[in-house]
């Protein structure tokens, strides 16, 4: 166990760079990481170009990881692997920082800025170390934050659905949003959803419309229907598809 406070404001006060350098990695072991990136944010600038060069910046960057401070951990490993791409942890560097920014990821309804850093990272990660150990864990990572932005895209496509036509032809933008995060993802666990949301929206933009569209307009619904069902056959929302499609069908027969 590292000695209390006095041990710490001794090795502060210290000009033995090894002395500090030891006492860090000890405070890291303890799970005392302020005390470690507090040390090592002094001598990894000192160290740089010695033996203890990228050791001490990759225990910085998981210092502040293992702290839960994300975008620091970040700034560090990429500093790390941008100075050595071939360093003794690279691996780990590039991993740590797209796995940092996955944990700190907002919530869908909030700025998402956080989640495609993550992903970008995560990405670039696999694709220098396709084989590594930890793939499988960034894959599931990079997946979980395309179905946290595509469940962004549902929320505001949706938006755009419940206002309707006030202040314009919002059925429109709830079909433009929801088919360009299907064509952007289109894995995602959330696309039958978005399938039947732009049902949803060509068929109240019909029902809604002025004579002169409206046949033209049923006759989407029922192209947006089939494409639904070949898609979904056996959807919990097959029912509701289905009356929609007798409505706009039973329309286009009488015109």
């Amino acid at each position: 166990m590292l000695a209390g406070c006095g041990e710490y404001n001794k090795v502060m006060k210290s000009s033995d760079l090894e002395y500090k350098y030891d006492y860090a990695k000890r405070a890291f072991e303890n799970k005392r990481y302020a005390q470690a990136y507090t040390i090592l944010t002094e001598l990894v600038p000192i160290f740089r170009g010695t033996p203890h060069a990228e050791e001490s910046l990759y225990l910085l960057g998981m210092s502040y990881y293992e702290n839960k401070d994300y975008i620091s951990a970040g700034s560090y490993f990429k500093q790390y692997y941008q100075r050595y791409p071939r360093g003794q942890y690279t691996e780990l560097a590039r991993f740590y920082a797209g796995y940092g920014f996955y944990l700190d990821s907002p919530d869908p309804q909030l700025d998402q800025t956080e989640t495609i850093r993550a992903m970008e990272e995560l990405q670039a990660f696999l694709d220098y170390f396709p084989k590594s150990d930890k793939a499988s864990i960034a894959q599931s990572a990079v997946f979980e934050l395309q179905d946290k932005l595509v469940l962004k895209e549902l929320q505001n496509a949706t938006l755009y659905y419940n206002l309707g036509n006030y202040m314009g032809n919002n059925y429109e933008s709830a079909v433009i949003t929801a088919t360009n995060a299907i064509k952007d993802y289109p894995y995602s666990k959330y696309k039958e959803d978005l399938e039947m949301l732009v049902l949803r929206a060509r068929y109240k933009e019909a029902s809604e419309s002025v004579v002169e569209k409206k046949l033209e307009r049923f006759r989407t619904v029922i192209d947006e229907y089939y494409s639904f069902i070949n898609d979904y056959p056996d959807s919990k929302m097959r029912k509701e598809a289905d009356n929609i499609f007798k409505i706009a069908d039973k329309y286009v027969n009488r015109h």
